[in-house]
């Protein structure tokens, strides 16, 4: 295939890759999206503060304040794998 497309194997690997992870990044990026908007929240510091304050109870939101933690580090991790390609 990459010969029919005149491109390196190495080259149409990357290229790949490339699209697998901005795949993911939209994915993730999207999820991050609806829970900020459901807190109206710009951050996880930002949720984390409306806890500290008492304006919102952990016991109905914790999962999303993990969830919403973990997302945002996966994305960085994303947008790191993809400037380095």
């Amino acid at each position: 295939m990459a010969e029919k497309l005149n491109l390196s194997r190495e080259e149409m690997l990357r290229e790949g890759i490339k699209l697998f992870l901005e795949r993911k990044l939209r994915e993730i990026k999207s999820e991050i999206f609806k829970i900020r908007t459901k807190y109206g929240v710009p951050s996880v510091e930002e949720f984390e503060e409306l806890y500290r304050k008492g304006e919102i109870e952990e016991k109905d939101t914790w999962q999303d304040f993990q969830k919403l933690d973990h997302l945002e580090f996966k994305k960085d991790e994303l947008e790191e794998a993809l400037r380095t390609l």
